[in-house]
């Protein structure tokens, strides 16, 4: 399906270029052309008192996600084991530290990184497919040029630990010495900002996202803040580090993203400021006043969220649901700890007048041990220690459990064999019936992933006005440079019908993604399934119509292109089987004009490979009427070689 328009996609109205939120390339020189001498800021659309304004609602967005910030703080202490900094009990000098809840997090990237998506670009009209296979092409060489394999490992620990992964999708007219590209990054939730209450990012009416850069570099990009800097507001929540992080020279610079209604369309602005100076405006540029900061008027920011909360775009991740049975473990483990040692260094009373050295009783190097007067049995006694009962390591280990259940990390998903299953088969099997929970969460984030390679290909047709070079991987994994550029997607005429301007056709795809690196045992099934098609003759395309008949009935991915090429061969095998029947007829025909021996020496060459109908020609034997096609043909011939 593609989007008619009557609008002409305006080219000439494209901006020298983009800005990644992230990105301090933009230049005075680059961005703040419409801030002539000639011209006062009180002018432009947006000025001091906007950015007052902007500030407000900045404070109240910061407000209203305040438990947000303190939680994501506390889960990375959990994450780096320093979670008894965040439980009451601070004083005891015995504080032990298990990582079952580590553990459970590092299992789950792992099963992330072994389903790491891959895009197929569908096209929605058959015009467009050629489009689409160049695109499929494309797009992962983009990713692979944002360095995306580290982006979506960053972003997943970070979801898995606060719930929430965010991915920023923004234009970088820095890269390629200029002439710009697609940037892709992990953003922190501490330093993004959205309108409260609200579950889609995309209806927030306002998005700020605020970082600290160094003075010096913001003054090398931007002379005219000289003098401006020195202030750190908002104040902008941080994690615990272990390092000293001096931000005495560093400002806080804002990004702010807001939407508006012109003319019946919802466009997308942008501003760059620090403190009350606006250092880029769109509303202030007269090429983007009317146009926006993106053609596709979202918010470049993608939400990955790992189990979704009602009244907030974020989550919660496996610290949220597992801390709780962390944190009793661990004070299990003090419980016990404690017990240990104090049986297996006792404590003793000594009497005020037992007359006993307690500097020399307690050094074990002195073999003498000096009293004053008798010494009495009940001098010194030793303190009687109490052994735990087995209940306690039997609440223990149902603890250690109860968090293994209710995150989903049991052993069987992790390689162990608790269960007492031996062969590695059944593992196996056991292995992928124990990953549904992690291939659920695997689906919600190939969501954000279909989302963000939809804003690629809107930031292809935005930005991409002239060609450039890929290396793709063709046919057989043979290496193939290609050029492309956005002139494919662009909004297409549809010229004039009957005197009445048909308008233009914008171009539309939808995206399937799939997972670029299975697991082990995923590409183990899928090997095996591929030699049991094999072995059963699902590719020879005489079998083509019983094999299609079977895949019918199964259920398998990527089933449609096994099927798709089965078909196919299976076309061409009939259509091969008709050539040789007809070759073979007209051979017969010239050997009974000329006496030859064509025919048998085709049905050689053929083999096997002749129908049935053909060797009974061959045999000289007729089944029903000789075709109209066929008696036009021996006429022809008898014609061309009757004797004059």
């Amino acid at each position: 399906m593609a989007i008619f328009s009557k609008r002409k996609k305006d080219n000439d109205a494209l901006p020298s270029g983009g800005a990644a939120a992230f990105n301090n390339g933009m230049t005075d020189a680059d961005n703040m052309r419409v801030f002539a001498s000639d011209r006062k800021l009180e002018t432009l659309a947006v000025g001091s008192a906007q950015l007052r304004a902007a500030n407000m609602t900045l404070q109240k967005y910061k407000e209203g996600k305040a438990n947000l910030e303190r939680k994501i703080v506390e889960n990375e202490q959990w994450y780096k084991l320093r979670h008894w900094e965040c439980m009451r009990d601070k004083k005891s000098e015995i504080q032990p530290v298990s990582a079952w809840l580590f553990n459970c997090i590092a299992n789950k990237h792992a099963d992330a990184m072994d389903s790491f998506p891959s895009p197929n670009i569908l096209p929605r009209e058959e015009g467009d497919r050629a489009q689409a296979q160049m695109l499929t092409s494309v797009i992962p060489v983009i990713l692979d040029q944002c360095d995306y394999e580290q982006v979506y490992s960053d972003t997943w620990m970070y979801k898995l630990k606060t719930g929430t992964g965010v991915y920023g999708v923004f234009w970088d007219k820095s890269k390629l010495a200029g002439l710009g590209d697609i940037s892709i990054c992990k953003v922190d939730l501490l330093n993004l900002f959205w309108e409260p209450g609200i579950t889609d990012i995309q209806r927030s009416s306002n998005l700020f996202h605020v970082e600290l850069c160094d003075n010096d570099l913001l003054l090398q990009s931007y002379p005219s803040l000289e003098g401006k800097l020195g202030t750190s507001l908002p104040d902008i929540a941080k994690y615990t580090y272990d390092d000293s992080v001096d931000t005495t020279n560093k400002s806080v610079v804002i990004d702010w993203y807001y939407h508006k209604y012109q003319n019946g369309k919802k466009l997308l602005h942008y501003c760059k400021y620090v403190n009350d100076t606006v250092l880029f405006a769109t509303e202030n540029d007269p090429q983007l006043r009317e146009r926006g900061w993106y053609d596709h008027g979202m918010y470049p920011f993608i939400f990955d969220t790992l189990y979704q909360v009602e009244g907030t775009p974020t989550g919660f991740g496996y610290i949220d649901i597992g801390k709780d049975a962390q944190a009793y473990i661990d004070r299990g483990n003090q419980a016990v700890m404690e017990n240990m040692l104090a049986n297996a260094a006792p404590r003793y009373f000594i009497r005020g007048d037992g007359s006993v050295s307690e500097e020399e009783y307690a050094d074990r190097t002195k073999r003498f041990i000096h009293v004053d007067g008798n010494l009495g049995q009940d001098s010194i006694l030793p303190e009687t220690g109490k052994s735990l009962s087995g209940i306690y390591v039997d609440v223990l280990n149902n603890k250690i459990d109860e968090l293994k259940e209710t995150t989903g990390n049991r052993d069987i998903s992790t390689g162990g064999t608790s269960s007492g299953v031996t062969a590695a088969s059944a593992i196996a099997a056991m292995q992928e019936a124990g990953s549904k929970l992690s291939r659920d969460n695997n689906r919600a984030a190939y969501r954000a992933f279909r989302k963000m390679c939809l804003m690629i290909i809107e930031l292809i047709r935005q930005f991409y006005d002239l060609p450039r070079c890929f290396r793709i991987m063709g046919e057989n994994g043979a290496a193939q440079y290609v050029r492309f550029s956005n002139a494919g997607i662009v909004p297409q005429s549809q010229g004039v019908d009957m005197g009445v301007d048909m308008g233009f056709r914008l171009p539309q795809f939808d995206i399937e993604v799939t997972a670029q690196k299975q697991s082990p045992y995923s590409k183990m099934s899928q090997n095996e399934l591929a030699l049991e098609f094999y072995g059963a003759g699902f590719f020879n395309p005489q079998l083509a119509d019983q094999a299609l008949a079977c895949l019918e009935m199964m259920d398998f991915d990527r089933k449609q292109f096994i099927m798709q090429r089965i078909s196919q061969n299976g076309g061409m095998y009939n259509q091969m089987m008709q050539m040789q029947q007809q070759m073979l007829m007209l051979a017969k025909m010239v050997d009974e004009l000329k006496g030859s021996n064509i025919a048998n020496e085709l049905a050689a060459q053929f083999a096997s490979g002749v129908p049935a109908a053909a060797a009974t020609m061959l045999s000289g034997e007729h089944v029903g009427d000789e075709s109209k096609v066929t008696k036009e043909a021996r006429a022809r011939t008898a014609g061309l070689t009757a004797p004059d």
